[in-house]
């Protein structure tokens, strides 16, 4: 915008200044050719008059004789036409002999173009006298143009300044205008990325600043709103202590037996699980220093954790490592939510008796794969978009571990393996300690 404003400005301004100068300079062309024309012009008078006004009785050659030149700044020459015209007397500068001045010796005052100039023609005449006198002025190209390439230099140097004022100036209103804009742009961009504490100063056009405002305003709005969300998922996490307690209470009351250990170590899984929310819902903006663990490490805790519900539907379940250093930079409760997630789907959208794995490994050295292989009937690429399920659940247990590998800096792809069943796989970047 800014570009546009200032090659606009100067378009218009050097239109405008070839507009004015060009008449100008040609104005001032002609007035120098008429000055100086009209200077010749006096000369030739002037030396006419004082011819007329000598002595009378003198023959025309003594009159020119005594006649002086330096009436001005031109070459003057006294032509004299004797014996019926047959023969021409020039007194002063050297006339070239196929000039044409019969005109003038008819008693003519004229000017005409001539090698290198013009020439002006005045006519002289003696009483008593039968010889024909013209006075003839020449005036070269460059006298009459005198000056013109001077004054002609000094209009272009204005024209030019003129652009260069019309550029500056437009420059700065353009800044003025695209300052603010682009402060606005910095701070839509950082809000954006999350900090919603970003604001604005409003500057500029009255037009930019409602923006800003309104800027401001929307982030404000966003703020309480994600404040009486966090609110609020804390509130109903916390309102599930409630039946948490009363369903331990009648599992401690169960008699004492492997089933009955099952339980409570999944209530205290629970009870983890329900803090982790209240935690994350009252914290009040995301960073991106979320702590470091170890993928392999975390992903055989889960492993173990599920495995038990594995057994219980006969399905098969095996953790793959190759036992690698597998650190990325992502806290351990999201990691485990992550793969919470993905080991949740298999058993929420495949039979029982469906073996499945989960497999961490090295994707190169600056990244790490984790992947998860079901035997089942595989899923396409919508079971991806958040709440869409086709089993009748909420649909949100690819789109957690996907938006987990994405605060992670990683990927996650679906697809289907080998086998035909479905594959989850997130590759993250490793991180060195």
């Amino acid at each position: 915008m800014r570009r546009r404003l200032i090659l606009v400005s100067g378009a218009v301004t050097a239109m405008v200044v070839v507009a004015f100068l060009v008449p100008l300079s040609l104005t001032v062309r002609d007035l120098a050719v008429d000055q100086a024309a009209t200077a010749a012009q006096n000369q030739a008078e002037a030396i006419a008059q004082f011819i007329a006004l000598s002595s009378p009785g003198a023959t025309a050659v003594e009159v020119v004789a005594n006649t002086p030149l330096g009436f001005g700044e031109h070459d003057a020459s006294i032509i004299i036409s004797s014996d019926g015209g047959d023969s021409r007397d020039v007194v002063g500068s050297q006339v070239p002999g196929d000039e044409n001045m019969e005109a003038a010796f008819n008693g003519a005052s004229f000017r005409a173009k001539v090698e290198g100039g013009q020439a002006f023609y005045t006519p002289v005449l003696l009483p008593n006298s039968e010889d024909g006198i013209v006075v003839r002025v020449f005036v070269s190209d460059e006298d009459l143009t005198e000056g013109v390439g001077r004054s002609s230099l000094i209009l272009a140097l204005l024209g030019l300044a003129l652009i260069v004022i019309a550029v500056v100036v437009a420059d700065r209103l353009g800044r003025s205008m695209v300052e603010p804009v682009r402060e606005l742009s910095a701070t839509a961009a950082v809000l954006g990325e999350g900090n919603l504490n970003a604001r604005v100063t409003p500057s500029g056009p009255p037009e930019v600043q409602e923006v800003a405002i309104e800027l401001n305003d929307l982030a404000d709005r966003m703020v309480r709103l994600l404040e009486l969300e966090r609110e609020a998922a804390a509130d109903l996490s916390h309102r599930l202590r409630t039946p948490l307690t009363a369903l331990r209470l009648d599992a401690e009351a169960l008699p004492a037996d492997p089933g009955r250990d099952r339980v409570l170590e999944d209530l205290d899984e629970l009870d983890r699980t329900v803090d982790f929310v209240i935690r994350e819902a009252r914290r009040p903006a995301r960073t991106d220093d979320s702590g470091a663990c170890n993928l392999s490490a975390v992903a055989r805790d889960r492993v173990e954790f599920w495995h038990p519900l594995a057994e219980e539907q006969g399905r098969g379940l095996e953790f793959i490592s190759d036992n690698a250093p597998a650190w990325i930079a992502a806290g351990s409760d999201e990691i485990s939510a992550m793969i919470d997630a993905l080991i949740g789907n298999v058993f929420a959208h495949t039979d029982d008796e469906v073996d499945f794995t989960v497999a961490v490994a090295s994707a190169g050295l600056t990244e790490v794969l984790l992947v998860v292989d079901d035997q089942g009937h595989g899923f396409g690429a919508e079971m991806a978009e958040r709440g869409h399920s086709a089993a009748g659940s909420t649909g949100l247990g690819l789109d957690i571990a996907s938006n987990a590998a994405k605060a992670a800096g990683g990927t996650l792809d679906i697809s289907s393996n080998p086998d035909g069943g479905g594959r989850v796989a997130i590759t993250l970047p490793r991180i060195v300690l």
